[in-house]
């Protein structure tokens, strides 16, 4: 089925892409959506909305007339990411902004049906593009979490957390976007997220209070409401490294062409022609702010893996990508 919105078809043509991945969360606060190939699924599609759900988890994207596409890069540790991220206007985007934990009731917009009976209840984040719950068919646990309601979880005196971490529930993160669920079991304190769907909550990072990691260039009041991560040329959808792949870079760079922030595609493109020109960094005027610098970063490390040899190549990654010392990445970015 296509719609007669491109961003929609495009939304869905990445859910049937094992190889893309997903997010729903703010900083501090995510929930991530990936499968396997190979790995079962159920897809389902309709004009205003499409889903994933597999054995660990699943997600749902909905239209919102207001949406807008913002594709851009970061440069990492070792090489750069990619996203496209599904943003709404900040009033467009505000959820409930809960601040205790409170009961929802039976999670009828479920993704698989015999979960709607399940018990939702609202963390209480209290942040602005998301709702981060929790889904429970435990009487026990619903019983015990219903007698701590109106309080926070972080509270000091607070045992929600124990409570919840016996339980083991679902977690589901819902943004006016659309829904992300982990059915995956929560690792214990210190222990480490299972591949596939899984969730990061980290109290520290959510006392920033922002919407998004830093590295991500967004215009001012454009709220990320999900994130997409098409397939990366140098890793898998889990973060394995792998050879470079031509055509997933190809393919994004023609999603970053449509979607991009117009100034910053046009500076990175202007990166590339002089270097295929064999022309110096000290041709180019570089605008003072750290996203530009970012996009060279980005546009190098690129060049390195498809021209290799391009003559001016050395000169404009020994102004701008030494790789000495390591640049730090934020802490947000470093999750995916």
């Amino acid at each position: 089925m296509t719609t007669a919105d491109p961003r929609m078809d495009l939304l869905a043509g990445q859910l049937a892409d094992a190889e893309a991945g997903w997010s729903i969360g703010t900083f501090g606060a995510i929930a991530e959506f990936t499968r396997e190939p190979g790995e079962a699924f159920d897809m389902e599609r309709s004009r205003d909305r499409a889903s994933v759900v597999t054995d660990k988890g699943g997600i749902r994207i909905v239209s919102h007339p207001d949406l807008r596409l913002i594709a851009s890069e970061s440069p990492t540790t070792e090489s750069w990411s990619h996203r496209v991220a599904l943003c709404l206007p900040y009033e467009a985007s505000a959820m409930c902004r809960r601040t205790e934990l409170t009961e929802i009731g039976p999670d009828r917009e479920a993704l698989r049906r015999r979960d709607r009976d399940g018990i939702l209840f609202d963390l209480g984040l209290g942040a602005l593009q998301i709702d981060a719950c929790i889904r429970v068919g435990d009487a026990d646990a619903v019983a015990a979490l219903r007698r701590r309601t109106g309080r926070s979880v972080f509270a000091a005196e607070s045992d929600v957390m124990r409570i919840i971490f016996a339980a083991d529930p679902h977690r589901v993160f819902i943004s006016r976007m659309g829904r992300a669920e982990v059915f995956q079991p929560i690792p214990p304190p210190g222990g480490r997220s299972p591949d596939g769907p899984h969730t990061h909550v980290l109290p520290k990072l959510l006392a920033h209070g922002r919407t998004h990691a830093a590295t991500e260039p967004l215009p001012e009041g454009w709220i990320p409401c999900a994130h997409l991560y098409p397939a990366h040329p140098l890793r898998d959808q889990l973060g394995r490294k792998r050879g470079f792949r031509p055509d997933h870079h190809a393919a994004f760079q023609a999603v970053l062409e449509r979607y991009g922030l117009p100034e910053l595609t046009a500076f990175k493109r202007s990166v590339v022609e002089a270097v295929a020109a064999g022309r110096g960094p000290e041709t180019v005027t570089v605008p003072s702010d750290r996203t530009a610098r970012a996009n060279i970063r980005v546009a190098v490390r690129q060049l390195l893996e498809l021209e290799p040899r391009a003559a001016a190549l050395a000169a404009w990654l020994a102004v701008y990508d030494p790789r000495d010392p390591p640049e730090t990445e934020d802490p947000m970015e470093a999750l995916h």
